[in-house]
């Protein structure tokens, strides 16, 4: 466990500048629209290079050094911020510089995770991957706590140009980390890579390894509704909450950090308890507590139960994520995880994808009319939701938490799914 804390240690301040980074963008943003539409092609255009990459990273990752894939991805991260401040500096940033920039990022970011992700069976023993899974996400909550406090304080004083500033000492902090450590390489077949075929049967081989196995496609696609549901929430949360206070800032990263310290206590609980047994009962008690809290979180109109409502759904995202990594992990081989680990990585940029090219629209164009005082759903959901400024947003986010709820409580009725473990062996049971 000891490298994968250090380089976790690194990541945790890159990822600290980029969610800063990504906050200042999203304040920039909405102050310059006013759109929920505006932020959530942010989400599109980070995810669709990604849909398009990822069968190429999946086998790039296991042909190459994961290392060096890791520190590539926080070397284009750096140089692409330094771009973003030359052209504010400039004054010449405009919003469709910030869509490109996201969109390479995010292409660059996919081999860095699918390394990173693929490298963790090397790392540590079968017994501790769901406590290896769950540092991830400490990251992640870590980041969430400090950035968009840190971030929401410092923006009025420093700007845009102080936070880019921040994030590029970040990523060379990151890129040292990366330096010192000796990352584990599995045992790469020799293939003939200037073979078209073999690339083709490669690129391929993810999708034919998951879709002879019943139960992990089963949990691929139980992912890719939840995730749909969810990040129609995530394309939403910052423009209700600003809709709601008056583009109050604070209190926009108020309710980040508390979904921060939801995501730390989460992943405590996994380090002092473990993962359920079976551990596809995490993944699907996770999904329902997070989509049961993001209703109480959609009906909230004051930060006090935005706060408490984050908290709560945001400690269940790591007990149900290192419960499904913990068993994609102990059933697919290290050897062949880079390219399987891809197929299993498109249902979060698919998702996403589609999620933020519906959500804006149908927020600005269809709820928020709607919910307006002469709106044709104000009448009957008024009284629920009121008829101000946010109303439309908030019924939107609700619909799709209860979207989430519904999927965790309908895994239950599919014993594929049910009984994954029992199912599908390990990877390295005498069976397999």
């Amino acid at each position: 466990m000891r490298t994968l804390i250090i380089l976790w240690l690194g990541q945790i301040l890159s990822m600290i500048g980029s969610s800063m980074t990504g906050f200042a963008f999203t304040i920039w943003v909405w102050e310059l629209t006013g759109q929920a539409t505006a932020l959530a092609l942010f989400g599109l255009f980070s995810q669709v290079p990604k849909i398009l990459i990822i069968p190429i990273a999946g086998v790039i990752v296991d042909r190459w050094n994961r290392k060096y894939l890791m520190m590539l991805g926080d070397t284009v991260s750096g140089l692409l911020t330094i771009t973003v401040l030359l052209l504010y500096t400039t004054h010449n940033l405009q919003l469709w510089h910030l869509y490109v920039a996201i969109g390479v990022k995010g292409t660059f970011n996919q081999f860095q995770d699918l390394a990173f992700s693929a490298s963790v069976s090397m790392m540590v023993p079968k017994e501790q991957y769901s406590r290896a899974s769950s540092i991830g996400f400490l990251a992640n909550s870590s980041s969430m706590i400090i950035a968009p406090a840190l971030a929401g304080v410092l923006y009025p004083v420093i700007g845009l140009m102080g936070i880019l500033i921040i994030d590029i000492t970040t990523f060379a902090i990151a890129v040292s980390t990366l330096l010192l450590v000796d990352i584990p390489q599995p045992t790469i077949t020799k293939v003939s890579t200037g073979s078209s075929t073999n690339l083709k049967q490669d690129i391929y081989f993810g999708w034919r390894y998951i879709a002879a196995r019943p139960s992990l496609l089963a949990m691929l696609l139980l992912m890719l509704l939840f995730l749909f549901a969810d990040q129609f929430c995530n394309s939403l949360f910052t423009p209700l909450i600003l809709a709601r206070t008056g583009n109050d800032t604070k209190a926009l990263g108020m309710v980040y950090s508390a979904a921060g310290l939801g995501g730390i206590f989460g992943v405590l609980l996994v380090g002092a308890w473990g993962s359920f047994k079976p551990r596809i009962h995490g993944v699907l008690l996770g999904m329902v507590g997070a989509g049961f809290s993001q209703a109480v979180f959609g009906l909230g109109t004051i930060p006090l139960i935005w706060i408490g409502a984050q908290f709560c759904s945001s400690l269940n995202f790591p007990i149900m994520g290192s419960a499904d990594d913990a068993i994609w992990l102990s059933k697919v081989k290290p050897k062949v995880q880079g390219r399987v680990f891809a197929m299993r990585s498109m249902v979060l940029p698919v998702s996403s994808a589609l999620a933020n090219l519906m959500a804006g629209p149908l927020a600005d164009r269809v709820f928020a009319p709607a919910m307006k005082p002469d709106g044709s759903l104000a009448p009957m959901l008024g009284w629920i939701f009121g008829t101000g400024s946010g109303a439309g947003i908030a019924l939107l986010y609700v619909i799709s938490s209860l979207s989430m709820l519904v999927v965790g409580l309908g895994g239950y009725t599919f014993r594929v799914l049910r009984d994954v473990e029992i199912i599908l062996p390990d990877y390295d049971a005498n069976t397999e």
